[in-house]
């Protein structure tokens, strides 16, 4: 078993030097989702199974279980061709093909439109429930995850509490995560705010669950967690706009949002910094930071 680890270290330096899982993948002889699913599921639960005591037949039967594409049997026949194709392939870094050509911008819209590709799973329109900044109460805002209308991107709009809508863009690193990203403020002013969701190995799912990190009204950067419930596979931008996001006390809720409350709403579910007007700026700070902001809650 000591092939898995060195296929697992070896796909994750080709990654790092910039090498997609979709040109690994074809090197291999393995699709792209099922590698995919070995990379970013089995080995990893392999690992956790072998920590926990596990022996290796039974570490990788329990890992197994979370994937349906893949069978133990042709995994382990494939070993050794598949590691003598990862330590077959060249990992020298590609060099931008122009003066000012930056890799991590390609990479983004390389993304971009390999989303459009994976977004089905989960486009339509969802109701998000989080902390309010101004007060104990939660947000409740719609979101719609769908194509763009030229097709060229995975658009997510957002109708925030204050009668306000954002458009943004959608990404996905393949099983793991989806990332909406939005400009809250109109140009030349960029105040970014980003949603990670974590994807669940489950078909259609029901809500997803996710950190939601921006700038409070101090523009000091905040993070809290957040939850998108969805209510239509709808992808109707007339029937989304319709759809306003609003604020409620806890006694305005219903049974199902009080756990929605429970959830997202608690001290613990926030993450805040803040900026101590000190002339010096020593450790000090630090202390009277964390001092302030623990009586704040």
């Amino acid at each position: 078993m000591d092939e898995l680890k060195q296929i697992y270290e070896r796909i994750t330096l080709l990654r790092q030097k910039g090498i997609k899982m979709k040109e690994i993948a074809g090197q291999t002889g393995f699709s792209p989702s099922v590698l995919s699913a070995l990379y970013s599921t089995v080995l990893p639960a392999f690992f956790q199974n072998q920590k926990k005591g596990m022996n290796n037949e039974e570490a990788l039967d329990q890992a197994l279980v979370w994937v349906n594409n893949i069978s133990k049997k042709k995994l382990l026949g494939s070993l050794p061709s598949l590691k003598a194709s990862l330590f077959a392939m060249q990992v020298t870094p590609k060099v931008p093909t122009g003066e000012n050509d930056n890799p991590f911008l390609a990479e983004l819209e390389a993304n971009m439109r390999e989303t459009l590709s994976w977004i089905a799973n989960y486009s339509g329109i969802y109701i998000s429930y989080s902390l309010s900044s101004t007060s104990q109460a939660m947000k409740v805002e719609p979101y719609l995850i769908v194509p763009a209308e030229k097709g060229n991107y995975v658009e997510v709009i957002h109708n925030n509490v204050y009668g306000t809508t954002h458009h943004g863009a959608a990404l996905m690193n393949g099983t793991n995560h989806l990332y909406l990203a939005f400009n809250e403020h109109k140009t030349p002013q960029l105040a970014l705010f980003h949603i990670s969701l974590k994807l669940p190995m489950y078909d259609r799912p029901p809500f997803l669950r996710g950190v939601y990190t921006c700038f409070d009204y101090n523009y000091n950067p905040i993070a809290r967690r957040i939850l998108f419930v969805k209510v239509s596979e709808s992808v109707a931008r007339d029937e989304f706009m319709k759809l306003k996001g609003q604020l409620k006390t806890y006694d305005q809720l219903d049974e199902k949002e009080k756990r929605y409350y429970q959830y997202t709403c608690q001290p613990e579910d926030i993450i805040r910094i803040c900026n101590i007007p000190s002339p010096t700026m020593t450790e000090e700070d630090l202390d009277m930071e964390k001092k302030l902001l623990t009586i704040s809650k």
